[in-house]
């Protein structure tokens, strides 16, 4: 088939399959910590004025090379690009509504709000430390939660000493507050 006939895209059906990004809850704040802020904006920061120019500069070396259809270094550099340009728009979005909370403020205090670091215990004696954090920041492995996840929503409010009832796929479970901290204020 002649060229002509072809329809080039800037957009790869792979894109599609690409993990979507944490949602917020509908009319819900984008609730950060400073540190969490910082992490984000610096990496804003890096992907604008770093990685995305030196991506430029390797297409358009790449582009200047003659036929761009079978050019490895242009179809990888021009996928790579849409990605960093989907981060930026994610990234930049974000930023825009966070809602910065310095979980320091309430140092020393027993009951448990967003940046609490929470340990709990199960029915079963077995206990658990996690910290609650936004939901552009956490990370599981790392035991850290969204501010949104059920354990976060089940331990919110409550204090030290309190059960809060946890509902679950396999039912509902107790969990007892055994220790609330927060970080000290800088």
């Amino acid at each position: 088939m002649s060229k002509a006939f072809t329809r080039e895209t800037d957009r790869d059906d792979e894109d599609d399959d690409l993990p979507e990004q944490p949602l917020l809850p509908a009319g819900g704040k984008n609730y950060i910590t400073p540190q969490g802020y910082a992490r984000l904006r610096d990496e804003l920061k890096w992907l604008l004025e770093e990685e995305r120019p030196r991506v430029v500069e390797t297409v358009s070396w790449a582009a200047s090379n003659g036929d761009r259809s079978e050019n490895g270094d242009y179809l990888y550099g021009k996928k790579r690009l849409r990605e960093i340009d989907r981060r930026i728009r994610f990234l930049t979005k974000r930023l825009q509504i966070a809602e910065v909370v310095d979980p320091s403020v309430h140092h020393g205090k027993d009951q448990v709000f967003f940046g609490a670091t929470v340990t709990y215990a199960r029915a079963d004696g077995s206990e658990e430390t996690v910290t609650i954090l936004g939901i552009d920041e956490a990370d599981s492995a790392q035991g850290q939660i969204s501010w949104i996840s059920p354990v976060a929503q089940a331990l919110l409010k409550a204090r030290e000493g309190d059960e809060v009832r946890l509902h679950t796929p396999a039912g509902v479970q107790t969990l007892e507050i055994v220790r609330v901290r927060y970080p000290p204020p800088s």
